[in-house]
């Protein structure tokens, strides 16, 4: 059977939209939308269907504005604030933009944030999971981006959970895990702006190690690198080799994708499926990069044995 054919067996009711994948397990191009414009029930039907199969979706050539950014995310769920530590950085008249650029992590964070996560933010994560209910989607628009670099990865996690041996699948699906933002000592003593944040505002909470996925019911991996401190009731050395353990598989390339950002790019992912990783090929060239972000409000973690996640500190993540 010809690629063309299984393409054309994806493709929803309304036939404008073509659902092209990307790669084996994740990500998947979407044409034949103006995001521009209020999107019928069929194709907000074909978006879904595809986030819930590819975990990311990616559309072309889409210039909003900041407005009509929001107004696509309304489409598919209650917007949240730009980030819990937002403060007075969102773009004026609009507290539900979150920028990502090296300027506006200097100014949210510090220069010490810069050095150690890298001017776009952390290594392999989802969207403010420390957060007792972290955003189900986020959504990232380009609108400025350099000439080569500043590629940003995802994986998934869902895939990357059935690719374990069962008897590790059947011992994670028991555990617990703390995610802390800033969740390094080196962030809590920070005399800069991360360190003010986590320590006089801190975000914590405990989610299951596998979640299940609310609308697949598919089970993910459900911690990252970046927010992720350790394993609830195991020794730290027995937390460290099992979350090095996670780690280093969801990070294979077998399950992940790789996108190229152009202006009007748009990234759509589910912050449930998927992980994502900021680019670190271009921080030392004199070039700009700046991309807008949406979260839309998430729900509380569930893990296999009908376990909900537990807040530490931190209030709920609601609409703006």
């Amino acid at each position: 059977m010809s690629t063309t054919a299984l393409k054309v067996r994806e493709l929803p009711v309304n036939q404008q939209i073509q659902v092209l994948p990307q790669s084996g397990y994740t990500g998947a191009l979407i044409t034949g939308a103006n995001l521009t414009k209020p999107l019928s029930r069929e194709q907000i039907a074909a978006i879904r269907g595809a986030l819930n199969k590819w975990g990311v979706v990616y559309f072309r050539d889409q210039h909003l504005n900041h407005a009509q950014h929001i107004a696509f995310g309304r489409q598919f769920g209650d917007v949240t604030p730009g980030h819990p530590y937002e403060g007075d950085l969102a773009p004026s008249g609009f507290p539900e933009i979150h920028t990502v650029s090296p300027d506006a992590y200097k100014k949210r964070y510090g220069d010490q944030y810069r050095r150690q996560e890298g001017s776009n933010g952390p290594g392999w994560h989802a969207d403010v999971t420390p957060l007792i209910n972290p955003p189900a989607y986020s959504i990232l628009r380009a609108e400025v981006v350099p000439e080569f670099g500043g590629d940003t990865h995802f994986t998934n996690v869902a895939a990357a959970y059935r690719g374990l041996s069962r008897p590790v699948r059947d011992l994670i699906d028991t555990l617990r895990a703390e995610h802390r933002f800033g969740s390094s000592q080196n962030a809590e003593r920070s005399n800069e702006k991360i360190g003010e944040w986590v320590r006089n505002k801190p975000l914590a909470s405990v989610h299951p190690v596998v979640r299940i996925h609310p609308d697949t019911g598919e089970k993910v991996i459900y911690v990252n690198p970046s927010f992720t401190r350790h394993i609830v009731g195991v020794s730290a050395r027995e937390s460290r080799h099992i979350l090095d353990l996670l780690f280093e598989h969801i990070a294979n390339p077998v399950y992940t994708d790789r996108f190229r950002w152009e202006p009007g790019s748009i990234a759509f992912w589910d912050n449930r499926a998927v992980l994502h990783l900021a680019p670190r090929d271009f921080e030392h060239l004199d070039v700009a990069r700046i991309l807008h972000r949406i979260t839309l409000v998430g729900d509380v973690p569930v893990g296999p044995l009908g376990e909900r996640s537990s807040s530490i500190e931190g209030q709920p993540f609601l609409a703006a």
